[in-house]
């Protein structure tokens, strides 16, 4: 079934016309050292602006067309009551830079200054609703509280307002902003949106061949989903970060006292045999006498890791073999860090998994970033954001779309 994109909306017309969007603007924050209400109040600092960077074009376009723009977004996991430190006011800042244009933050998300600031929206005008999540009945199981809420936030856009939803980041979440407003409006894919959903469908219907997926970060019950799904389809599956130690310790290898999921450790069992031919581990380790960036460190086999000692990366056996692999890939899709790339001295792996990617997509590969961490990781390491075919803002999202599930945010925008 076909899904109406921002195009069809702009050649529709929207100048003087309401338009909700539901952007993902959740970005990672630094707070200050301080006891201070006010301090604390004034927001954190932005360390990573790739969300609002991705999100502001769809915005643009609009405010440009001349619509009255209402962006509603979450930051964080406030428990549904306002909460200072994740108030959007950062954010709105950041993305008024990147609009070139002034925009309100409401001091509420569907209350009384939220609803002055929309009656008070000109053309080209755009207004943030105050963080989606500090309202309960966002992330509601009871249909008809999210539907309540989401008639409040129609209220601000008016009748022949419009919705566009462009957070992919979210749309596995069958959530008011996400879901039952586009039960209410006409309702349109942004131009993340449907970038994103493009992507996704070339990595699971149109891949070039060889094709090798990377998966880190910490937990293999996060991922497993996605490595049942892909490892029949994919020529190389790489796995490293903490999750590769419950693999490790499948084989019957030691660990010391690096990240294991025990109660997988079965399933790792069964993995390695069903997918022998397609599955890599790393064969050394950096291993570290504790968790800090100052932690004493050496590089040992995978099948000697010292009691007491805990893997932080791959080794760099590991990372030149799984380089040479990535680099003679026609399609790569890298989700989750090698090791912990925070800490200067555990970040060569992850480095150089990405440099083996960026070389891979200046000889014509199909490369794909996704989740925030892997995200993060490029932009920390100073790697360049055009080294990849694209970079996407949603980790979740991405993976349940990758694994074949129906992603609520998105069949709801199906006519």
């Amino acid at each position: 079934m076909a899904i109406k994109t921002l195009a069809d909306l702009l050649n529709e017309g929207v100048e003087g016309r309401g338009v909700l969007v539901r952007s993902d603007l959740n970005v990672p924050l630094d707070f200050p050292v301080s006891s201070d209400p006010q301090a604390i109040a004034s927001g954190g600092v932005i360390t990573d602006p790739g969300r609002i960077i991705a999100s502001a074009p769809t915005i643009k376009a609009l405010a440009e067309a001349g619509a009255k723009v209402v962006v509603t977004a979450h930051l964080g996991r406030p428990k549904g009551e306002p909460d200072p430190k994740l108030s959007l006011a950062p954010v709105a800042a950041r993305l008024a830079e990147e609009l070139g244009r002034n925009v309100q933050l409401a001091g509420d998300v569907v209350g009384q200054d939220a609803l002055a600031r929309s009656e008070g929206l000109t053309d080209g005008d755009v207004l943030l609703l105050e963080n989606i999540r500090f309202d309960p009945r966002e992330t509601s199981k009871d249909d008809a509280q999210r539907a309540k809420l989401a008639a409040a936030l129609v209220e601000l856009v008016g009748d022949d307002g419009a919705f566009v939803s462009d957070g992919f980041g979210v749309v596995h979440r069958k959530q008011a902003s996400v879901y039952d407003v586009a039960k209410v409006l006409p309702h349109y894919a942004g131009q993340l949106v449907a970038a994103e959903t493009e992507v996704l469908r070339k990595l699971t219907e149109d891949s070039q061949r060889p094709y090798a997926v990377v998966l880190g970060g910490s937990k293999v019950s996060d991922k497993l989903a996605v490595i049942e799904a892909l490892a029949p389809k994919v020529d190389t599956l790489v796995i490293g970060g903490g999750m590769c130690f419950t693999f490790l310790a499948a084989q019957g290898l030691p660990v010391g006292g690096s990240l294991l999921q025990e109660e997988m450790i079965d399933t790792c069992k069964e993995l390695l045999e069903k997918f022998a031919d397609v599955i890599h581990l790393p064969r050394d380790i950096v291993v570290a006498d504790k968790f800090a960036a100052d932690a004493e460190s050496k590089v040992v086999p995978a099948n000697e890791i010292p009691e007491g000692w805990m893997g932080l990366d791959i080794g760099p056996e590991s990372t030149a073999r799984f380089g040479a692999l990535l680099t003679e890939a026609k399609t790569v899709f890298w989700n989750g860090p090698m090791g912990v790339f925070e800490f200067e001295q555990f970040a060569a792996g992850t480095r150089g998994v990405a440099e083996a990617i960026v070389v891979a997509t200046g000889k014509g590969a199909f490369t794909v970033v996704g989740g925030g961490d892997s995200a993060a990781a490029v932009r920390s390491l100073g790697l360049p954001d055009d080294g990849f075919s694209h970079i996407s803002t949603g980790g979740g999202a991405s993976l349940e779309y990758l694994e074949g599930k129906e992603l609520p945010g998105l069949s709801v925008l199906e006519d």
